[in-house]
């Protein structure tokens, strides 16, 4: 029997490309979306179509705990449990110190850290019998945080935090570890070309990545990494070393 990814915020850019690529290693994946509807059902075709009966998606607000709840029950019935979690879903917004309220905290707190927690949370008996992992899509900016988005990083540093905690919590049947992604995709409220090329020149590599670099790391950490836990895989192209 083929094993069981759930990939959070998975219709869209990295969260789409880690889905492709553990669908590529013949994984069977529940896709979980909030409101990329179109994205979801288009990507639900494209890989159904490759191999019939191998991704499910189920729409859920992780804001909303008796969802998160349902999320996690409901992608185990689909092929009665779950190998792989992938915690991607993330929200990014700014707020400078004086600007934050707490509505702002709690969407980021919400669904970068809370939502992770119990998520994995309910899916510990079924990852732990299937001998599972959890992968963490965190942050080049959790370690030092990223100026103007405090709360962000903040839920970044915790979700570091919490793949270190479950990592020996939830040993030795599950393996935690985590992704930290550097200049990959620009966000929807970016800089613009020059401050783009700001940030490109502190990149060793002196170009952005893509979400497949992502979607490797991830790849790796399920397929091939059965000797590492409490990790964190940074891929930005040599960005920190300029810190």
């Amino acid at each position: 029997m083929s094993r069981v990814a759930l990939v959070t915020g998975a219709a869209k850019r990295i969260g789409a490309a880690c889905v492709r690529g553990l669908h590529a290693a013949g994984i069977n994946v529940v896709l979980h979306y909030h409101s990329a509807d179109r994205e979801a059902s288009l990507l639900s075709d494209e890989l159904n179509a490759l191999r019939a009966d191998s991704l499910f998606p189920i729409k859920a607000n992780l804001l909303q705990m008796d969802q998160v709840q349902h999320l996690a029950v409901a992608a185990q019935d689909v092929w009665g449990g779950i190998d792989v979690l992938v915690n991607n879903a993330s929200s990014f917004f700014p707020g400078s110190i004086g600007q934050v309220d707490e509505r702002d905290w709690d969407s980021l707190v919400g669904s970068n850290l809370k939502a992770p927690f119990f998520l994995s949370q309910a899916l510990a008996p079924s990852l732990s019998e299937r001998r599972g992992c959890i992968v963490n899509i965190v942050d080049i900016h959790a370690e030092t945080g990223l100026p103007h988005y405090p709360v962000y990083s903040i839920t970044k540093a915790g979700l570091v935090a919490m793949t270190r905690c479950l990592a020996k919590e939830m040993a030795p049947n599950v393996r935690v570890n985590a992704v930290a992604p550097g200049a990959i995709l620009w966000p929807a409220q970016d800089a613009g070309a020059e401050g783009q090329l700001e940030i490109l020149k502190k990149v060793a590599l002196q170009r952005c990545g893509s979400a497949d670099d992502i979607a490797k790391a991830v790849k790796f950490l399920v397929e091939d990494a059965d000797y590492i836990t409490g990790q964190v895989i940074t891929v930005d192209g040599g960005r920190t070393l300029f810190r």
